[in-house]
């Protein structure tokens, strides 16, 4: 799904593009630059059709691309000043639309949108050859914070320097660390993530820095540790906030002077690692009630990234949604391409606890127990769809789950039906095209949610 912007004075054209464009993106409407660009600024287009003679005026795409390079443009024009159509199209607009505007017209340029962003955002990331292809779909974000993010990873990652990542659970700390090794210097050498929350207290500094045969009960026989098994690379620390005391004061002799021993053992190993920790505790209150090591939150803390959560990134949303169907394409193979707009309306409403995580555990779920070729909110749970059911009284004493949930699947239905009848004015073929679904299909709704087609047709003048 796409923000579209529909740049015109021209009613009729507003009309003909809202609809034919209603079924891939969000739709709004400006009729003068200086209110377009006050609503771009406030939250980013990615695809803007403009009168040409709007668009010209001062100081016209250069404006749009500074808030969001990637922004796409049609530009819309009579025969009269098909030159400056043209001039625009030199200068990055994808094509361009003659007045009157036809819908087959708009199809036919609907193709070429997602390739010529794509390559757009390619070669704006590779033209310095920093970041690497493969993690293109990961650096992509409207978010300010992110961006932000981004720029500090890519300064840091060429460096030695070790990074404490910060950030509630799920919001993609593990991630990073590896965007991170993938752009050091190091990326060829091994990267070691260890989840320190997950292993006993006994057990974590054998696991960190290794033991002889013999150092403790079950040592049967000499056992490496993660640092070793890091040489040269990099080693991620998540939740670091949970390690045992002992471990703490090996780490830090680690930090401070590059050395460390195995449990049991007289030999000193030289760490030639980078260290990226990771936490979603606050260490600066651990410091503060002596939990964790003052010096040793110092040494990590060099180069603190704080994450946000997703709740603070929704404008991110709709990009992870496609993001992540696409990977469940591959993974699954079942070709469901996008999610109910219902779905997306209940996502964008929802506190989401467990971030980016819980998103992508939710929509691989729904998308195993999908049967269409979109999302629908009946296989999702029903806290991740309350806004659906706002509006809803709630279910009496002993009403059950599967009640409540046919509830907000039937007030999606009529809410969706009732907003496409309107835009085609009752016609069943083009409504039920659409939906996606058959005329058929369409009329057994209809008659399920007693909604009758000809209340959506135009009044005749009487």
């Amino acid at each position: 799904m796409k923000d579209i912007l529909v740049l015109t004075h021209a009613e009729d054209e507003w009309q003909l593009i809202s609809c034919a464009l209603s079924n891939i993106g969000n739709i709004r409407r400006a009729t003068d630059l200086n209110a377009a660009l006050a609503m771009h600024t406030q939250s980013p287009f990615d695809l803007i059709l403009a009168d040409i003679e709007l668009l010209a005026a001062h100081p016209g795409m250069p404006a749009f691309s500074s808030v969001n390079p990637f922004v796409q443009f049609i530009v819309l024009c009579t025969r009269s000043n098909t030159r400056q159509a043209i001039e625009a199209v030199k200068a990055g607009a994808v094509g361009y639309l003659l007045s009157p505007v036809m819908e087959r017209d708009i199809h036919l340029l609907l193709p070429s949108l997602n390739h010529s962003r794509s390559k757009d955002f390619e070669l704006d990331y590779l033209r310095d050859r920093f970041w690497k292809t493969e993690w293109l779909d990961i650096i992509r974000s409207k978010n300010a914070g992110m961006k932000r993010i981004f720029d500090n990873i890519r300064s840091v990652a060429p460096t030695i320097a070790t990074v404490l990542l910060l950030g509630e659970t799920g919001t993609g700390k593990g991630t990073l660390a590896r965007l991170i090794h993938w752009h050091s210097r190091r990326f060829e050498k091994p990267f070691i993530s260890i989840h320190c929350g997950a292993i006993p207290d006994t057990l974590i500094e054998s696991e960190l820095f290794g033991h002889e045969k013999g150092a403790f009960t079950g040592a049967e026989r000499k056992k490496p540790g993660r640092f070793e098994m890091a040489e040269g690379g990099t080693i991620f620390l998540d939740e670091i906030g949970t390690i045992s005391p002992s471990a703490q004061v090996k780490l830090l002799q680690v930090l401070q002077d590059g050395t460390f021993s195995r449990i049991g053992g007289d030999a000193v190993f030289k760490a030639n690692v980078r260290i990226i920790a990771a936490t979603n505790s606050d260490l600066g209150d651990a410091v503060s009630k002596r939990i964790f090591r003052k010096d040793l939150f110092y040494r990590l803390n060099v180069f603190p990234i704080e994450i946000p959560p997703l709740k603070e990134r929704m404008e991110d949303l709709e990009y992870l949604v496609d993001l992540f169907l696409k990977k469940l394409n591959v993974k699954y193979g079942k070709n469901i391409q996008t999610v109910h707009p219902s779905v997306l309306d209940g996502f964008c409403h929802y506190e989401w606890p467990g971030n980016i995580r819980e998103l992508e555990n939710i929509l691989e779920r729904a998308y195993i127990l999908e049967t269409s070729t979109v999302v629908t909110p009946d296989n999702l749970p029903i806290e991740t769809q309350m806004d659906v059911i706002r509006d809803i009284p709630a279910p009496g004493t002993g009403q059950t789950l599967a009640q409540a949930r046919r509830y907000a699947v039937n007030a999606c239905e009529v809410f969706y039906l009732t907003s496409l009848l309107k835009q085609t004015n009752g016609r069943i073929n083009e409504t039920a095209q659409k939906a996606g679904i058959t005329p058929r299909q369409l009329n057994r709704l209809l008659t399920r949610h007693r909604l009758d087609k000809k209340q959506f047709k135009p009044q005749k003048d009487t």
